[in-house]
């Protein structure tokens, strides 16, 4: 079973979706380039049945452990290395504070999936996304950190092991670097974030803050080349 510890510091996470990857036989190379220490999977939608096949072709190429980053119930297969048990904390939309977790939980339990109670957080990123249409939550203002911290405390004290922070899938800017540094100040557990970091300069900033686990995924998707990729392996 591969090492899943998110506390190891400056790590990197290639978030994966499966309706929008057209170049799978690049990504085992393409991360090795990049220094990639986990893969994320999931989506908000997945309009398709290929998360099992992609999940399999991935622990197959590559020793890269596999981390689902499920968008509902339905996102759960036994191929995955483990599962990143979501709660919506920042919003008050009960399906995905604990809804869609009930669902999932007989999957989890009878495929013997590990999972990862994560305290999710939707931070104003200056453009609507996905995640905040799906879930019919609002996200936290950006220019409001004492919010994002109580909820982050909060999640922390009902258990779980990490906070992930975001602005969602193709946001205009990156959770500030103030506000990861204030959470590493007040939590014990891992702080991960993603949504915006189209570059090595802003990953590094991120690290630099105090990131646990910085997450990639549309910069990826859209500039999937050699070049590009390489220059997200320097961590400092």
């Amino acid at each position: 079973m591969p090492i899943i510890d998110f506390k190891r510091e400056r790590q990197l996470a290639w978030l994966i979706d499966p309706d929008k990857i057209d170049f799978l036989n690049k990504v085992p190379h393409l991360a090795e380039l990049a220094g990639i220490n986990y893969f994320f999977v999931g989506g908000s939608l997945l309009k398709d049945a290929f998360l099992r096949e992609l999940v399999i072709f991935l622990k197959k190429n590559t020793d890269i452990p596999v981390v689902l980053f499920p968008g509902s119930a339905l996102q759960i297969v036994s191929e995955a290395d483990a599962v990143l048990f979501l709660s919506l904390i920042s919003g008050r939309n009960p399906d995905f504070l604990i809804g869609q977790q009930v669902l999932a939980a007989p999957l989890i339990y009878q495929h013997k999936i590990k999972t990862i109670p994560t305290g999710y957080i939707l931070i104003d990123s200056g453009k609507p996304t996905s995640v905040s249409y799906i879930s019919q939550t609002m996200p936290i203002p950006a220019d409001k950190p004492d919010i994002v911290i109580a909820t982050a405390l909060a999640g922390q004290y009902l258990g779980m092991q990490c906070v992930y922070v975001e602005g969602g899938s193709g946001a205009l800017h990156t959770v500030d670097a103030s506000t990861i540094q204030a959470l590493k100040k007040v939590l014990n557990i891992p702080v991960l974030t993603g949504g915006g970091i189209d570059s090595p300069e802003k990953m590094k900033q991120l690290f630099k803050a105090g990131a646990d686990v910085v997450v990639i995924g549309t910069a990826f998707e859209n500039n999937p080349t050699e070049e590009f990729m390489k220059n997200f392996k320097e961590r400092y």
